[in-house]
């Protein structure tokens, strides 16, 4: 789902997740309005990264898992979930591995991770949950675009079976996508593979090849 600042974009994501009710119209799942199914049920469907996601002074472990304690496998599933997001490589770097808490306010050899690391703690978390919808807002802001290109790869793996609904400001990540839509003013603009809104829509186009511009003005000036 992509567009300008206040297109839109997180607001229709809330309405699909139940956080918010449509005034008028519906939304259907399988041609059932989802207001008719159990709101906790419902919710079960989904694993989401916020913008605005928050990591707790606890361990790695408990920040991925949520505190879970109805799997007996807790540890390999977050192991796995942070070998998916890249993070093997720091986590094996700390003395207490999963184990280590985040921050310092419980314990002095507690994490200060970057902004990077914990924007891939919480999709780690997203991937823990194991949901059949990922949703990300934003997924990679935090991330440079060499780092985004392999988050972007890995979750092509990652998803299969799954649907992945994700929003982005950086177009260049759509051509990992099937089909993207375009909002505009809160209204639907166009929708289609990236190839096809870089024919079809002007508007897409526009906003893609202004970033292409910047990207190649941003390597020019490296070299």
């Amino acid at each position: 789902i992509v567009g300008e600042n206040g297109a839109g974009e997180t607001t229709l994501v809330m309405l699909l997740m139940r956080m918010f009710n449509p005034t008028e119209g519906r939304i259907l799942l399988n041609g059932t309005d989802i207001r008719q199914f159990s709101v906790e049920e419902y919710f079960k469907m989904f694993s989401t990264v916020f913008q605005d996601f928050k990591l707790f002074a606890f361990q790695i472990k408990d920040n991925v898992s949520s505190l879970d304690e109805s799997c007996r496998d807790v540890e390999q599933r977050v192991n796995l979930a942070i070998d998916k997001v890249g993070l093997r490589q720091k986590i094996d770097s700390l003395k207490k591995g999963i184990n280590t808490y985040i921050d310092k306010i419980y314990e002095n050899d507690g994490v200060l991770l970057s902004g990077g690391e914990s924007q891939r703690v919480a999709i780690a978390q997203a991937l823990y949950k194991d949901a059949p919808v990922i949703i990300l807002d934003e997924p990679t802001a935090s991330l440079d675009p060499r780092v985004e290109n392999e988050i972007y790869t890995k979750f092509d793996k990652i998803t299969t079976g799954k649907t992945a609904i994700y929003i982005t400001h950086r177009l260049g990540s759509i051509r990992f996508c099937n089909r993207a839509i375009v909002l505009k003013d809160g209204q639907l603009l166009d929708s289609g593979s990236h190839d096809e809104l870089m024919r079809k829509c002007p508007y897409y186009a526009e906003l893609y090849n202004i970033q292409a511009q910047f990207y190649v003005n941003t390597e020019t000036a490296d070299k």
